[in-house]
């Protein structure tokens, strides 16, 4: 007898406050419920925001205001499910951990939206987060239940290039698998987080679970994903689902964008403006450490006005711009500056969710620049996993695993019961 279900990636974009987010999660999922979907997936860091495009102000020996104000920003829309910094697994899961004097839950509230989502609609609901906890960001993904709630998370390992400023590294451990029956179909899931699914170690712990859906969502809308996900639905003999977000510039969260009210406290005007009294030829070197030095023939300025011009390859140029006298100018500029970018309707992330099978053949999408309502479903046969096993189960027969060993610091490999 097939062993069906109804599968499903939503290519939703984060909006401009965490409450409007929750609500576009659940109205997708709302509509998948009215479709018939079993199973749905949603981006990475959905709730809380991807925060493409923004600097934080920082390069290598130096942060400013301005950057630390974004952070605060993002801070902010992070959600808080009550788990600890180190994680604490299943006692999380069981809510087992103690709870503040005249409070009924850990946290936010955030855990108990989606648990309460997924309970409405029969739905059972995989999202990307940004989760708060302590004073540090991790970018993670939780397994909500319509039955039981949720039952495992787990957060990104290796944060890729710049997310490494903003995200902490996550405990191997959450890399736990997670098992459940619908309509009578036994799935074993889990996920790898964008560039995770790079290394190929972490793939090949969650093929040693014996996962038969393997979720992957992801901030990454390069040409090379599809491939990527069609060799990892072949190598694991697994159905993957794999969701981004699909936005154009002038979408992004506000946060990012620069549209939320600025603090005009003595921090920000120290770079913006010469302090009270001070001669209009002394510019703050925040570069360096902070300190006040005169800017003179002998000195240029570290922060002087510029231009930003495009190649017609899109490789974007910043050129010194010249004073009345025909120097480069020598203005200080604040750091919240915007340069030109690009149009505002132009895409800083094109999407490209798809489903593959566990033979590697795409059965949906890649959807490519559909922003808003992009939904891919498709109805499969979990037994297609057992039929791919014929001749390939890199976690078995063809591992050989007599001689080449794993082992993940903390995390059981056995497939979970």
């Amino acid at each position: 007898m097939p062993q069906t279900l109804k599968l499903a990636a939503s290519q939703s974009r984060t909006l401009d406050t965490t409450a409007e987010t929750l609500r576009s999660l659940e109205d997708t999922t709302r509509t998948a419920a009215s479709q018939g979907i079993d199973l749905i997936l949603f981006p990475e860091a959905f709730l809380g925001g991807y925060p493409r495009t923004c600097t934080f102000g920082a390069a290598v020996g130096a942060r400013d205001p301005f950057g630390r104000e974004q952070f605060l920003q993002y801070f902010h829309s992070a959600v808080d499910l009550g788990d600890t910094p180190t994680g604490s697994g299943d006692d999380w899961i069981e809510r087992r951990l103690p709870v503040a004097k005249g409070t009924s839950h850990r946290g936010d509230g955030t855990r108990e939206e989606l648990e309460q989502i997924a309970r409405e609609t029969k739905v059972f609901i995989v999202t990307g987060l940004v989760e708060k906890s302590g004073g540090t960001l991790y970018c993670a993904v939780v397994y909500v239940c319509p039955q039981n709630g949720v039952l495992g998370k787990r957060r990104k390992v290796m944060p890729t290039g710049s997310e490494r400023l903003i995200w902490g590294q996550g405990q191997p451990s959450s890399l736990r698998a997670v098992t459940t029956t619908i309509r009578g179909v036994k799935l074993t899931l889990a996920a790898a987080i964008c560039w995770e699914n790079y290394m190929p170690l972490l793939r090949h712990s969650l093929y040693s679970q014996n996962v038969n859906v393997y979720l992957a969502p992801t901030a990454d809308a390069r040409d090379t994903w599809l491939p990527l996900m069609r060799t990892i639905g072949a190598e694991g003999r697994a159905f993957v689902l794999s969701a981004n977000q699909c936005v154009t510039r002038q979408h992004l969260p506000a946060w990012v964008r620069g549209d939320t009210p600025e603090k005009s406290d003595h921090r920000t005007q120290e770079i913006n403006s010469p302090a009270a009294g001070q001669d209009s030829n002394v510019v703050q070197d925040t570069a360096l450490n902070g300190s006040t030095v005169a800017d003179d023939e002998s000195r240029p300025s570290r922060r002087r006005a510029s231009v930003v011009t495009q190649t017609p390859e899109r490789h974007e140029i910043c050129w010194p711009a010249a004073d009345s006298a025909g120097k480069p100018g020598q203005e200080p500029v604040s750091t919240a500056a915007k340069s030109s970018n690009g149009a505002e309707s132009d895409f800083v992330s094109r999407g490209g969710s798809c489903i593959v099978s566990p033979l590697g053949e795409v059965l949906a999408g890649p959807l490519w620049e559909v922003e808003d309502g992009g939904l891919l479903t498709v109805e499969v046969d979990f037994e297609d996993c057992e039929r791919g096993r014929l001749d390939l189960d890199v976690a078995g027969s063809y591992s050989r695993n007599d001689a080449f060993k794993l082992t993940v610091e903390g995390l059981e490999l056995d497939p979970p019961p």
